[in-house]
This record gives structure tokens, C-alpha cells and sequence, in this order.
């Protein structure tokens, strides 16, 4: 369903929108300065799991393997080296909101315009990668915050900490990135009893069966797709939902 032709957009997607937000906000770190860096926002991310700022450094500063394992899984297919090559960013100066407003319902499109609408979010509140130093991997991370509501949309999985927590563990199945396993392992404890059965009974295992057997979602040019059906993009990617 994926369609290599030109998608609508309110304004451009070139290569050079991401090389000049790169080069307006990358800073150069040492090694020591890196390590601080990483111990403080994984001491603060665990105490505030809110803390939307520390687990993006986090995540930077820890995530360099799980990044380069991620860029290689999208080289591997045609619509992930498109990603790569073109770098669309995923905000309300780049995607017609309109547009996905006047969708038909169940188009993949209409369900991420009304995640957003329902759960009072914005794709503009995703912080700007600044910790990494590869412009490729920066790419790599900056995508897989700007999809991760996309995820959370596809996936039918809400906000709640029981949502965010399943959502967590299929991405760290999938991008194998520190930061998320760490959210998958560590934010199920603060579930609420109610919330732990429906985890531990349900939201678990579905969460690692479709981590392990679904298509690589990073992978997935989602602005050339809002008018699939999300039963069809279900069936191509793998995903049976949770019921």
C-alpha cells in the first residue's frame, strides 16, 4: 500500500529542513560530559516517568548501537531508504491536518488525527535531537520520536501508563534502544492493580508477540499512507490487534 508518489503536505520535506535543524541544535559533548548526562536522566526518568525532557537525553545519549541497528533495518527495504533519503518531519508545518480531519474513518490518517484530538496531543511537543553527533542517526531518532504517536495510534493503545507501557515494549523489541526497554521494564510498576492484571494477563504478551512478528514500523513512510485502511495495514504489517 505504500505509494512512491509525491503525498500532500502544507509545506516542503526536503533533506535540507532536518541538516538545518540538525545544525541549529546539535551540541558536541565529551565523553565525561555524555556519561553525567546519561546517569542524571536515567536517575530522573525513573523517579518521573513524565519527564518527557530527560528520556529524550536519555535515549540520546545511550541510544548509539540501538540507532545504528535501527538505520540498517531501514536500509533494508525500499520505503525505509526512501525515509532515510528524503528525512520528512512529522508536525503541524509538514502534515495537512486538514487533510487527515476530512479523511474517511478507519483510513490510518483519520486514526492518527483522532488519537491526537482525543488525547489532547500535538506532534510539535517532540523535542529536537541535540546529543547526537551522526546526522544519520540523528535523522534515525529524531523520525522515531515524531512517529511514536503514529505507533500509538496503529497500535490502538491510548496514552494511559498501561498504553504508553505496551507501546513501549513493542518499540523495544523492535528498536532494541535503552530508553525503551528501560520504559517497558520499569514502567509496568507503576501500574495500578487493575491495570497490572490487564497487563500481565493481556497487554503483555500481546505487546512481545507483535514486537517479535510484525514488519519493522520505523520502517514505515506513514505520510504516504494516511488513506490506507487500518484493517489493510494491519494485514501488511503483521499486527493482529489487541481486542
Amino acid at each position: 500500500m505504500y505509494k512512491n508518489i509525491g503525498h500532500r503536505l502544507a509545506s516542503n520535506l526536503s533533506n535540507g529542513y532536518f541538516n538545518e535543524d540538525f545544525s541549529k541544535h546539535h551540541v558536541q559533548l565529551s565523553t565525561l560530559q555524555r556519561t553525567i548526562l546519561a546517569a542524571g536522566s536515567a536517575a530522573v526518568s525513573l523517579v518521573d516517568p513524565f519527564r518527557g525532557d530527560m528520556i529524550a537525553c536519555l535515549g540520546e545519549t545511550t541510544g548509539k548501537y540501538s540507532l545504528n541497528y535501527c538505520l540498517e533495518k531501514m536500509k533494508l527495504s525500499d520505503e525505509g531508504h526512501k525515509i532515510l533519503l528524503e528525512k520528512p518531519r512529522i508536525n503541524t508545518k509538514t502534515i495537512d491536518m486538514t487533510y487527515l480531519e476530512n479523511l474517511p474513518d478507519g483510513t490510518l490518517g483519520k486514526t492518527y488525527h483522532n488519537f491526537l484530538k482525543i488525547n489532547n496531543v500535538t506532534p510539535d511537543s517532540r523535542d529536537h535531537v541535540k546529543f547526537i553527533d551522526d546526522i544519520e542517526l540523528a535523522y534515525v531518532m529524531q523520525r522515531y520520536r515524531e512517529v511514536h504517536d503514529i505507533f500509538h495510534a496503529v497500535l490502538v493503545m491510548p496514552t494511559t501508563m498501561l498504553g504508553e507501557v505496551t507501546v513501549k515494549w513493542v518499540e523495544a523489541l523492535q528498536t532494541r534502544l535503552p530508553m525503551c526497554i528501560g520504559g517497558a521494564l520499569f514502567g509496568a510498576s507503576r501500574l495500578r492493580p487493575r491495570q497490572r492484571q490487564l497487563y500481565i494477563d493481556h497487554h503483555l504478551p500481546w505487546a512481545i508477540n507483535t514486537g517479535k512478528k510484525s514488519n519493522f514500523l520505523l520502517s514505515t513512510y506513514f505520510e504516504k499512507r494516511w488513506d490506507q485502511t487500518l484493517d489493510d495495514f494491519h494485514r501488511e504489517m503483521n499486527i493482529q490487534p489487541l481486542v
